[in-house]
This record gives C-alpha cells, structure tokens and sequence, in this order.
C-alpha cells in the first residue's frame, strides 16, 4: 500500500533542489560568472545533473525563473509616480531596464534580446507591452522623439549593454543614449508653432 504521506516529503524535497539551484545560479551570475555551464550550476547547488534538467530542460528556462520576479518587478514599475512628467518617467524607467541587476548583460542578451518559445507572452514582450504607455505618454507630451518604437529604445540598451566596460565606463554612454531621446529644444518650439 503506497504512503500518502510521502507525496508531500517528496514535494517539499523537489521544491528545496529547485529553491537550491535558483539560489546556486543566482550567486553564480551575481558573481559576474555569465559563462557558467548548466553543470557548474548543479555543482554549487550539490545536486545532480538528472535533478537540475528535471527542473530546468536547459539555460534559458534557468534563466527564466531566475529573472521572472526581478522582470515582473520592471514591469510594475513602469508607471509615472507623483510630480513627474512622461518624460522623466520613462527615463527613469528605461535606467531600470539597465541598471536593475549587476550582470547587465546577462539580462539583456539572454532576457530582453531573445523572444523565447512562448510569443507574445515571452519576458521581452511583457517588458515592451508595460512600457508602451510610458513611451506614448512622453511621446504625446512632446517630451520625447516620435519616430522611435519601444523596440528599437530596448535594441539601444542591448546594444550598450553589451559593451565591454565598468559601470563608469557605460554610464556615459547609456546617459548620451537617454538624452537622445528628448526632442531638440528647437525642433520642440517649431513643432508648437506649427501648431497654432
């Protein structure tokens, strides 16, 4: 006769390997290790291979439950807070998207750049789709240039993101890309003659 009781040990087992792995990996890409193996993951983690692809068929599904709160959290913070114009709101907004986790470019090259298998739903497009009214408010308040989508602004912190440097090193360079955005002093005070 099979023990009932032991479908809730072995639950609370599975669940403490995969909590292990998570925490295993995390360390690892805090440490700045992007090229860390599925194997090295399971060695810090001290379980087996045959475990770790019971819970994670390969790295982008690793990386997917590693980053699913941190990307969540991105998306609940895409909203202008008290005092602020679009403009700054989604400024701060896209600084988030580049400075949210140590190891930038792990989130951006196996995160944002890539769609993943499940479409419209994958990480990238639930990041697009919570920050499409920041970058239509700014753009409807002149705040920002219009002929930009939010795809081609996440292609830019890709792209920068994958530069090679310190953090003082890219700053500069994500700053002269944010600044870029805003609409031209000049060009804003023809568009509002244009307009009259």
């Amino acid at each position: 006769m099979t023990d009932k009781r032991a479908f809730p040990t072995r639950r609370a087992a599975a669940e403490r390997n995969r909590d292990k792995i998570l925490a295993a990996a995390r360390t690892a890409f805090a440490e700045g290790d992007t090229d860390i193996s599925m194997a090295g993951v399971a060695r810090r983690a001290g379980v087996g291979m045959a475990t770790l692809y019971r819970n994670f068929p390969g790295r982008q599904e690793l990386l997917e439950a590693l980053y699913a709160g941190e990307v969540d959290a991105i998306c609940e913070a895409a909203v202008m807070e008290d005092g602020q114009t679009p403009g700054a709101a989604l400024t701060a907004w896209l600084r988030l998207h580049f400075d949210f986790l140590p190891n930038k470019r792990l989130i951006v090259s196996e995160l944002l750049e890539h769609t993943g298998q499940d479409g419209p739903h994958s990480r990238r497009e639930q990041a697009l789709a919570a920050g499409r009214p920041l970058l239509a408010a700014a753009q409807k308040a002149r705040e920002v240039r219009d002929d930009l989508t939010l795809e081609q602004v996440f292609d830019m912190i890709v792209a920068i993101a994958k530069i090679h440097g310190s953090p003082d090193y890219l700053e500069p360079i994500i700053q002269t890309m944010l600044n870029g955005l805003r609409i031209p002093a000049g060009e804003y005070d023809h568009g509002r003659a244009g307009s009259r």
